[in-house]
């Protein structure tokens, strides 16, 4: 390293900006070499799927899928989805509409759309409205106690029962559940989580956020898939009937937490069973256009994150090789690690000015550095969207507004932190927009 980069990082810089730099300097090094390593492993898992992938071995046909729909206050969305689900490529289906104390025309939609294979559980006060979770452990309990007894679908065991979580703004892929099945030939899968889309991507919020879950799944959840650690995302999460019960606490497997996908699917890799991702699959959801209500959205999302901080000394029961176990472990420090980054870089450039040093290194080396460990992890997840010069172009130049975007929510973090601290749990149902005739996203 040139004596000038030295100089400048060791001694022409007061020690509390030297302290928060190195701060800042370690948490990215250690995020570049998380992303590099997931990247590559997600790479590498593409190339052996498509030269190993076990069609023909189970199909779809195998199982019965029971896909849940929570709805409350979904009049505009709510045919949309079940619609699509009607059109489901599944040989033995459910479809179990929750309608949970909704107060609009969300029971005379559903009404309208009755065929043998929906059903439609209607929850009322005062047990209607006191959380996703407490509607969804209902719904598990009403398939055991009513639809498993049904003769058509008694010779089905737990273990070839598959619980799908759809949104009631959810646009579920058709062929969906045979991309999905032969992840379940595994009898330690417990879970599966298709790839998640945004059909509104009109605007630059919602492009953005389409890039968010695009790039998570490709590369993230992709490379945990081969350790068996992808998480389960709410939206389009498929989980066994049978790994459902084994998490089981009160009146069902799922907790009331701002984030209980997040916090089902820890807990089921503790309990031993397998996470997969499945990108041949996806689900296309609603974006929000409104920069309030995305903050608003990912702050209860960042509580969430700090719920799950609780999780943490169970990560030893997680099955696996070591490294599986330390992502785990750092996937549950992020918003820590994502606080801590915020707010010393923050400092530091406050400091710097306030000191009248220059933010950036006068050589080309440290420059190069910076811009490598700044916006290397963001071109790998952009870079994650296609293949060739192409998409290398594409990704330079929209590095710059999705980097914007992704410190856009920032505040969100920080508020999320006093809403924990102070446990303010509760949250309002964020509004739906209007449906338009939007195409989905298929790749």
């Amino acid at each position: 390293m040139p004596d000038s980069l030295l100089r400048w990082l060791l001694v022409d810089t007061p020690i509390e900006v030297r302290v928060l730099f190195f701060v800042v300097l370690v948490i990215a090094v250690s995020a570049f070499i998380s992303v590099v390593a997931l990247a590559v492993m997600a790479a590498r898992a593409r190339r052996t799927r498509k030269r190993d992938h076990p069609a023909g071995f189970v199909t779809e046909s195998d199982f019965l899928w029971v896909f849940m729909v929570p709805a409350l206050n979904e009049e505009v969305t709510i045919a949309d989805s079940v619609g699509r689900l009607l059109k489901t490529q599944a040989t033995n289906r459910v479809i179990l509409a929750i309608n949970d104390g909704s107060d609009d025309r969300t029971a005379e939609v559903l009404e309208s759309l009755v065929t043998d294979d929906l059903h439609v559980l209607t929850r009322t006060a005062p047990n209607a409205r006191t959380g996703k979770a407490a509607a969804i452990n209902n719904a598990y309990s009403f398939v055991q106690t009513v639809i498993l007894k049904q003769e058509r679908y008694r010779r089905f065991s737990p273990d070839h029962v598959i619980v799908g979580i759809v949104d009631a703004d959810g646009r579920l892929a058709v062929d969906a559940p045979e991309k999905v099945a032969w992840h379940f030939a595994d009898e330690t899968a417990g879970g599966v989580q298709v790839l998640v889309r945004i059909y509104n991507r009109r605007g630059f919020l919602t492009w953005a956020q389409d890039v968010e879950f695009s790039a998570f799944g490709h590369v993230f959840q992709a490379a945990r898939s081969a350790w068996g650690t992808a998480n389960m995302g709410g939206n389009g999460q498929f989980n066994r009937l049978s790994a459902l019960a084994d998490i089981v606490e009160g009146e069902g497997p799922w907790r009331d937490r701002l984030t209980e996908d997040q916090d089902l699917g820890v807990r089921l890799m503790q309990a031993g069973w397998r996470g997969a991702q499945e990108n041949g699959a996806w689900i296309n959801q609603q974006g929000l256009n409104n920069l309030r209500r995305l903050v608003r959205q990912r702050t209860r999302w960042a509580q969430g994150a700090w719920q799950t901080l609780s999780l943490l000394p169970g990560t030893g029961r997680v099955e696996g090789t070591l490294p599986a176990r330390i992502d785990v472990i750092y996937y549950l420090l992020t918003p820590i690690l994502q606080l801590a980054t915020g707010l010393a870089l923050i400092a530091t450039i406050i400091l710097s000015f306030a000191h009248d040093i220059p933010l950036l290194p006068a050589t080309v080396l440290g420059l190069l550095l910076f811009l490598t460990i700044g916006f290397g992890p963001g071109i790998i997840v952009l870079l994650s969207r296609g293949n060739g010069i192409k998409q290398f172009g594409y990704a330079l130049l929209v590095i710059l507004p999705y980097t914007f975007y992704s410190w856009l929510v920032f505040p969100a973090l920080i508020r999320s932190l006093f809403r924990h601290v102070l446990r303010r749990e509760g949250w309002a149902k964020t509004a739906r927009e209007p449906l338009r005739a939007e195409t989905d996203v298929d790749d």
